[in-house]
């Protein structure tokens, strides 16, 4: 029988609690305060040593990436109730508001969206993962005659990295002003607003290049 793949081997109920425990603290941490925060702050708020961090992931970055494999698939549990939606217009306003709505409560998420390294590839892997979900909620509004002619996915994006870069202000009030700039927005993307839209969608390369370009590359070196 061929030795056991160490990498496969499950881990011990304290290890895995341990890997637990560090990412709901990181989930929290970087919430508040976005992704500038060390391991060791990290580790001191799971209340364990910051060897213990080191010894479930290797830098902040693997922590990073562990972390927001998981928020893709809360984004992916926003896709599935908005695909649930009977009315495929309000699919893709619960689509656009459950985003935002993670995003509102997630500093680090939308540092990670909007201007992070790292945050190429969780876009890209989100749209891997989502792409052809979203493909469909667009189609499914067209087909009822609900969203504007000409909208694609990648429109729908867009807009949520827009709104997302506005979501942190204004918190404290009964409505948050991220709520009203997308409901102006969603207004134009009805299938009976007024005018033509000028030029075309980006396509999935073009919208990479779109990411690479917003927001800032820089990002501290603190592990």
């Amino acid at each position: 029988m061929p030795a056991e793949d160490p990498a496969r081997k499950p881990l011990r109920r304290d290890a895995e609690e341990n890997r637990r425990r560090l990412l709901s603290a990181a989930k929290e941490v970087f919430a508040e305060a976005g992704l500038e925060p060390t391991m060791d702050e990290v580790a001191a708020r799971a209340g364990l040593g910051v060897g213990t961090a080191y010894r479930r992931f290797a830098n902040k970055d693997e922590l990073i990436a562990a972390l927001f494999a998981e928020r893709i698939g809360e984004l992916a549990e926003v896709m599935e109730r908005a695909l649930a939606e009977q009315d495929p217009w309000q699919g893709v306003v619960a689509y656009l508001e459950g985003t935002l709505a993670l995003t509102a409560g997630d500093r680090g998420l939308r540092e990670l969206m909007l201007n992070a390294p790292a945050g190429l590839q969780f876009i890209e892997r989100a749209w891997v993962e989502l792409g052809p979900q979203i493909d469909e909620l667009v189609a499914r509004a067209q087909r009822a005659g609900r969203l504007r002619p000409g909208i694609e996915a990648t429109d729908l994006i867009s807009v949520v990295l827009m709104v997302a870069q506005v979501s942190d202000y204004g918190s404290e009030r009964e409505v948050p002003p991220w709520r009203r700039y997308l409901a102006l927005i969603v207004g134009g993307l009805e299938a009976d607003a007024e005018g033509t839209l000028p030029g075309t969608a980006l396509d999935a390369a073009e919208h990479s290049e779109l990411m690479r370009a917003v927001g800032s590359p820089r990002r501290s070196g603190r592990a």
